[in-house]
């Protein structure tokens, strides 16, 4: 079976929500928990909670486990990997008009008559 890899949009649309990316956090901290025990954190339906863990499943932010009866959800964390190179790429691009600025401003003060 070929593995879909998630596009940054589906992962970024996936953990725009709070409840969602309070599932990640539960998650990321606690390790893989039963779908009645992500629920029983919120004040929403086990359905709501379901389709939110589906929303992440799609995203391949999580993964299901199933044991007979028992599902398990645990954190996929590496989608978040193309989050995180995007996020490199906004922050050399900063970095860089920043060095600019900086450069401008120096050159300003220099240029400045002194007295």
């Amino acid at each position: 079976m070929v593995e879909r890899i998630p596009d940054l949009t589906e992962i970024l649309k996936a953990a725009a929500d709070p409840s969602r990316r309070a599932i990640l956090t539960f998650l990321a901290q606690e390790g893989p928990m039963r779908v009645t025990e992500i629920a029983q954190r919120f004040e929403m339906s086990l359905n709501a909670v379901s389709k939110h863990i589906k929303t992440l499943e799609a995203a391949g932010l999580v993964h299901r486990r199933t044991l007979w009866r028992e599902h398990r959800i645990e954190l996929t964390p590496g989608p978040l990997a193309q989050v995180d190179a995007w996020f490199k790429t906004l922050r050399r691009a900063w970095d860089l008009r920043l060095d600019a600025l900086e450069t401008h401003l120096k050159e300003q003060e220099d240029e400045r008559p002194e007295g």
